[in-house]
């Protein structure tokens, strides 16, 4: 008898072990460039989910050639959080190419190949996978502007690229510039068919408060050009509490913010309803309370309500999310919520909603 008790017991610790482990996921398993310049590096990004319920740790990431240079995030990726994998590709020699990275972390399989592929040419004639937004005669790489955690006092850039396919010279300028960021082009005017490069500097010290700013921009595609829904392009940028000044101490004894989910799908349910409500459970599990400053919304179609701000060690509340189809309105803000915390580890909480 108490063998078979030692048995079950070591099979129900064994089953315990294969539900309980971080799991690998990318938003894409291949990059197409399309065609890229000779001599013009390019840097190709993924980002990688934990779809697991232990934090996933990326040990080490490989490239198929020395032309590659990898980057990926070092610190561990919590259940339901994302990190990012970069790859710079250097285009020194021209033709078609197909490269992999594999990536090592301690999830099942240990080993995960992703790939980049497209064309080194002496000159770019096909702009629509490396640049596939277009505003009027000009082609982008971006559509919406981000600087997504930021500190008081940092100065982040942003560059984006910009392709004339009008008839005459082009000069890119950004309309209704908030004060908070500055531009800069490099050449100045763009002749036909030709690429060149935006900077955007955001200074952190002109954001009001903590949490998400959000503005809009609105690119010329023409000397004299109105704003317009065609010509918008969002502004993000997140400033963060610094926690920089916390002690050792301190940081052992901080709260702990865990979610049940932070990423909702509710494509069928507005298929059938015009109306959908979700649940998420928020726990705090770390050793002080934790505090919730901060809940933004940004898109009248999303209704919040979170019932506690406040959570001891240990408890848990519910944060009750409605998504109302009639009131989406513009689409090119994507739907999501972001909570500002006092856990110096996750001090933004981003839950993003499919549509």
């Amino acid at each position: 008898m108490k063998q078979r008790f030692l048995i079950l017991y070591a099979l129900l610790a064994t089953t315990a072990l294969l539900f309980a482990q971080p799991r690998l996921s990318s938003n894409k398993e291949t990059h197409q460039f399309g065609q890229i310049e000779w001599k013009r590096p390019v840097t190709v990004e993924y980002t990688i989910t934990n779809s697991g319920n232990q934090p996933l740790v990326l040990s080490n990431v490989t490239t198929s050639c020395a032309c590659t240079v990898a980057d990926w995030t070092k610190t561990p990726i919590l259940p339901g959080e994302k990190g990012v994998v970069k790859a710079l590709f250097d285009a020194k020699a021209l033709g078609h190419f197909d490269k992999s990275i594999g990536i090592y972390s301690n999830a099942t399989p240990h080993l995960a190949y992703l790939h980049f592929t497209g064309e080194v040419v002496r000159e770019v004639k096909d702009f629509s996978r490396s640049h596939p937004y277009q505003i009027g005669k000009i082609r982008l790489d971006k559509t919406e502007f981000s600087f997504p955690d930021v500190n008081r006092g940092e100065m982040p850039q942003l560059t984006f690229s910009v392709v004339n396919l009008s008839d005459r010279p082009y000069e890119p300028v950004l309309m209704h510039l908030p004060s908070y960021l500055k531009m800069e082009k490099d050449p100045q005017v763009l002749l036909k068919g030709k690429r060149g490069t935006v900077t955007l500097t955001l200074d952190s010290k002109q954001l009001h408060d903590f949490g998400l700013t959000r503005s809009s921009v609105y690119l010329s595609r023409f000397s004299g050009d109105k704003v317009s829904e065609e010509n918008e392009i969002p502004v993000t940028a997140v400033l963060l509490p610094d926690f920089s000044k916390l002690t050792e101490e301190e940081r052992r004894n901080a709260p702990v913010i865990r979610l049940s989910e932070t990423e909702i799908d509710l494509t069928e349910a507005l298929r059938k309803k015009s109306r959908v409500s979700h649940t998420i459970v928020v726990t705090n599990s770390g050793r002080s309370p934790l505090v919730v400053s901060k809940l933004q919304v940004f898109n009248p179609a999303v209704g919040v309500s979170l019932k506690k701000a406040m959570l001891q060690p240990g408890e848990s509340t519910k944060l009750h999310v409605t998504i109302s189809k009639r009131n989406l309105g513009n689409k090119k803000y994507h739907l999501r919520l972001l909570m500002i915390t006092n856990d110096p580890v996750t001090p933004k909480v981003e839950i993003n909603v499919k549509r």
